[in-house]
């Protein structure tokens, strides 16, 4: 089915006047399945927030550059807004709302809550999930380790010593397990 949409309300403005292929796409969203019909070519950001009222993953730059649309695929921290819906087919996605558990904070979450490596929030679900991924990777990361992994998640607010200290912290508290 082929749908020409001239009114992107929500979306992302410079789609305007795009010819959408509608598919059914499916794949795993925070250790649930999910099932969407939608435009094949819209970004993983704008399905996330619009089509699934998550919304913990915001629109930054719209380059990728910034890291405040992060999102883990197959537990690697990627931009949201620059990935297809399409290319996620069949995949596991986590966004923040899913690193909760059973009402509890994971230890990250903890960790910037305790360092109060944040401010105005903005930046800081990219940030722990960008934090998740390093440490997946790099349990046991030195301070210029995290600083280099998270250079490409900007803080406006300038946070950034306060986010460093609590991914020490969270490396600290999983021992090197899990995150």
């Amino acid at each position: 089915m082929i749908r020409t949409n001239f009114n992107v309300t929500g979306e992302n403005p410079f789609n305007h006047g795009r010819i959408q292929m509608i598919k059914t796409i499916q794949f795993t969203l925070n250790g649930k399945p999910v099932r969407i019909e939608v435009d094949s070519g819209r970004t993983l950001l704008w399905v996330l927030r619009t089509d699934l009222g998550l919304t913990g993953a915001k629109f930054g730059c719209g380059e990728g550059l910034c890291g405040a649309c992060t999102v883990l695929l197959d537990d690697e921290a990627v931009p949201s807004c620059q990935l297809s819906v399409d290319y996620v087919a069949g995949r596991e996605i986590k966004t923040i709302e899913g690193l909760t558990k059973n009402g509890q904070l994971h230890p990250i979450q903890r960790a910037f809550v305790k360092h109060d490596a944040l401010q105005c929030g903005f930046c800081t679900p990219g940030m722990i999930l960008k934090a998740y991924s390093l440490l997946l990777s790099n349990p046991k990361p030195t301070r210029d380790q995290i600083i280099s992994e998270m250079d490409d998640n900007l803080c406006r607010c300038g946070a950034h010593v306060r986010i460093v200290q609590a991914i020490q912290t969270a490396s600290k508290e999983l021992k090197g397990g899990r995150p």
